[in-house]
C-alpha cells in the first residue's frame, strides 16, 4: 500500500501500489478535473509533484504534457501510477459558476394551463395542491397565489435552471453552472461507461442532483420564493442525462439496440430523486425520441413548433452531441451523432470551457493582422468552443489551413506575411501562434474536423432520407447554449453546414430550457409532444449505407 497526501486540501488516501493519482484522489474526496474519466486523452488533469516524488510514479500510456511541464514536476493524474508515498499539489478547480452559459431560448407562446393547480377551500381553511387532478398535498391557509415550478436543462457539459411562476406564467430567475459530471467523464459514452457501475452511477447522480439543488436555492433566493412552494421540476436533457439524474443504469444505451431503461413522459416523486422542493412535489421526464435523441430535442421541437412550420426546416442542437431534426410537410426525421467534446474546448491543447480569459472570437484583418477577443477582456489563457470555431474558420478562409485540414507552409503563396509569421513549431510540430502563450496545434484542427464532420454527415443523411435537396432548405435553426455563441459564417466556412444554407441560418438559443418552460406552463403540450415523438422517423446513422464514405467526405474544409 502507498499513501498520497493531497495539498492544499490536506487530505490523504492509502491505496494499493499501482493505483493512479486520480483513483487516490477520488478515494480521498479530492476533486481533480478529469473530463475524459481517466482515458488519458484530454490532458486536463495535470497535478504537480516534488522532483523526488517523480521517481515514485510511472506514467502509463502516451501522456500529453509537453516536456517542459514534466520537467517542472507536472504529471497527468489519470496516467500516473504510484509506487511510493508521495505528496500531490492540485491546482484550484475553476468555480462551477464561473462559465459563460447561454440560458435564453426562443419559444412559442402557450396557453397558461399548468399540470400543477391550487385551490383554496375557504370552509376548511386549507389550500389543496393538485397535480393533473390528483391531490399532492394540503397547506394551511390561502396559498393559491404561490405556485412555482422549475425547468432544468441538464446538458452534458452545463446546467441551466429557471424558476417560473405558475400563476402568472412569468420566468422569475435563471442560474447556470458546469455539470459536475463533466469533471469525471466529458461525453455521453464515457458517462454511460462510468454510470454502468453502481459506484460510478451513485457518484454521477450525487454530483448533478447536488448542483441542481444548489441552483434551485440560487433562483429561489433571488426571487424571494420558498422551496416549499415549488411543486414541479421538468428535467430537460438527453436520454443519458435523464438516466443519470434519475439514478437509472444507463448501460442499455451503450449497446445495440440502444434502448432507454427509463420510462419517460412520466413523473417521479421529487423526494425519490433527491430534488428538494415541496412535500409531494414531482419531477417530470418529457418524452424522448430514442436512446440518443432525448427530451432536450423534444423540448426544442416544442419551443420552435417545428411540426407546425410550413417551410422545410433543419433544426440542429450543436454540442457534445449533435442532435438534429428535419421537418418537411409536417413530417419529421431525426438523428444524433457523436460530435465529441472539441466544441466544448476539450481534447484541445489550450482548450477550456467558456470562462474568463478564454478566446471567444477571432478575426483576420485585410493586412493579415489578428484580432482576438476574450471573455471578460482579460489576457488570453485558452480557447473555448466558439473561439475555436472562429479561429479555424478564419484560417481556412485565408488559406492558412488547407481543405485537408493541414497547416500550409509559412512560405506558401498568397498567405499574408503577418499570418505566415504565426506559423511556427511547438514541441517539434506545426502550430499557429495566437498569443505568446496560446497556440493552435495540428491535432486541434483535426479534432474540429472530426466534430464538424460528424454533424455534417448527420445533416447529409437526414436530407437524403427525407429526399430534400439542400437548395430546398428554407431555414436552418441552430439551438443550444454553445450554438448560441457561434456565427453563421464560421459554420458554413468550415463546412459544418452546406454553403448553400448561407443567409438562411438562425440562432434560437437554449430551446431545451424554453421548451421545458412550455411543458411546465401547459400540460396539454406534454400530451401533444408525446404523440408527436411516436411519429418521428429516427435515422440510425450506424445502419446507413456508405456512412463511413460520407463522413470522410464531410471532414474536408
Amino acid at each position: 500500500m502507498v499513501t498520497i497526501h493531497f495539498l492544499p486540501d490536506d487530505k490523504r488516501a492509502t491505496v494499493p501500489k499501482g493505483s493512479t493519482i486520480l483513483e487516490a484522489a477520488r478515494t480521498a474526496g479530492v476533486t481533480i478535473d478529469s473530463p475524459c474519466n481517466g482515458a488519458v486523452v484530454c490532458g486536463k488533469c495535470a497535478v504537480t509533484l516534488a522532483s523526488e516524488d517523480l521517481e515514485r510514479v510511472v506514467e502509463k500510456g502516451a501522456h500529453q504534457l509537453p516536456a517542459g511541464e514534466r520537467a517542472r514536476g507536472q504529471v497527468l493524474a489519470c496516467a500516473a501510477e504510484v509506487y511510493g508515498n508521495i505528496t500531490v499539489v492540485v491546482d484550484d478547480a475553476p468555480s462551477l459558476r464561473s462559465f459563460k452559459i447561454a440560458s435564453h431560448g426562443e419559444a412559442a407562446v402557450v396557453d397558461l394551463a399548468p399540470h400543477i393547480v391550487k385551490e383554496y377551500l375557504s370552509d376548511l381553511g386549507v389550500t389543496r395542491v393538485l397535480g393533473g387532478g390528483a391531490l399532492l398535498t394540503e397547506e394551511e391557509g390561502d396559498t393559491a397565489g404561490e405556485s412555482y415550478g422549475v425547468v432544468v436543462d441538464i446538458g452534458t457539459t452545463t446546467l441551466v435552471v429557471a424558476l417560473v411562476d405558475l400563476v402568472s406564467g412569468t420566468q422569475l430567475a435563471t442560474a447556470s453552472a458546469l455539470n459536475p459530471q463533466s469533471r469525471h467523464a466529458q461525453d455521453v459514452l464515457s458517462r454511460i461507461k462510468m454510470g454502468s457501475e453502481g459506484r460510478g452511477l451513485a457518484e454521477l447522480r450525487r454530483g448533478v442532483i447536488g448542483e441542481i439543488n444548489a441552483l434551485i436555492d440560487q433562483v429561489a433566493g433571488a426571487s424571494g420564493v420558498s422551496r416549499s412552494r415549488i411543486y414541479e421540476v421538468i428535467f430537460s436533457g438527453n436520454t443519458c442525462m435523464l438516466h443519470l439524474a434519475a439514478g437509472v443504469d444507463p448501460a442499455p444505451l451503450g449497446r445495440y439496440p440502444y434502448t432507454s431503461a427509463l420510462t419517460c413522459a412520466a413523473w417521479l416523486p421529487a423526494q425519490a430523486t433527491g430534488i428538494d422542493i415541496a412535500h409531494g412535489g414531482l419531477v417530470y421526464l418529457p418524452p424522448i425520441i430514442s436512446g440518443y435523441i432525448g427530451a432536450d430535442i423534444t423540448a426544442g421541437l416544442q419551443a420552435v413548433r417545428l411540426h407546425e412550420n410550413k417551410e422545410t426546416v433543419l433544426f440542429v442542437d450543436i454540442g457534445t452531441n449533435g442532435e438534429m431534426a428535419l421537418c418537411r410537410d409536417g413530417k419529421i426525421w431525426a438523428t444524433s451523432t457523436a460530435a465529441g467534446p472539441a466544441f466544448e474546448g476539450m481534447n484541445i491543447r489550450f482548450g477550456m470551457r467558456a470562462g474568463e480569459g478564454a478566446i471567444e472570437r477571432c478575426s483576420v484583418h485585410p493586412d493579415g493582422s489578428l484580432e482576438i477577443r476574450t471573455i471578460a477582456g482579460t489576457e488570453a489563457v485558452g480557447i473555448c468552443g466558439s473561439g475555436l470555431m472562429d479561429i479555424v474558420a478564419e484560417l481556412v478562409a485565408h488559406g492558412v489551413v488547407g481543405k485537408n485540414g493541414k497547416f500550409v507552409k509559412p512560405d506558401s503563396a498568397g498567405i499574408p506575411e503577418k499570418l505566415a509569421e504565426r506559423l511556427v513549431e511547438r514541441d517539434g510540430k506545426p502550430a499557429f501562434l495566437l498569443t505568446d502563450k496560446v497556440w493552435l496545434t495540428q491535432k486541434d484542427v483535426r479534432q474540429v474536423q472530426l466534430a464538424k464532420g460528424a454533424i455534417r454527415a448527420g445533416v447529409e443523411f437526414l436530407l437524403h432520407e427525407a429526399s430534400v435537396p439542400v437548395a430546398e432548405l428554407q431555414q436552418v435553426l441552430i439551438a443550444g447554449s454553445f450554438g448560441y455563441h457561434l456565427t453563421a459564417e464560421s459554420l458554413t466556412t468550415i463546412g459544418l453546414l452546406p454553403a448553400e444554407t448561407s443567409g438562411r441560418i438562425g440562432f434560437v438559443g437554449n430551446t431545451a430550457k424554453s421548451g421545458g418552460e412550455a411543458f411546465l406552463l401547459n400540460a396539454v403540450s406534454r400530451e401533444e409532444m408525446r404523440d408527436l415523438v411516436e411519429q418521428v422517423q429516427v435515422v440510425e446513422l450506424a445502419n446507413c449505407k456508405d456512412f463511413d464514405k460520407v463522413f470522410v467526405e464531410a471532414l474536408s474544409f
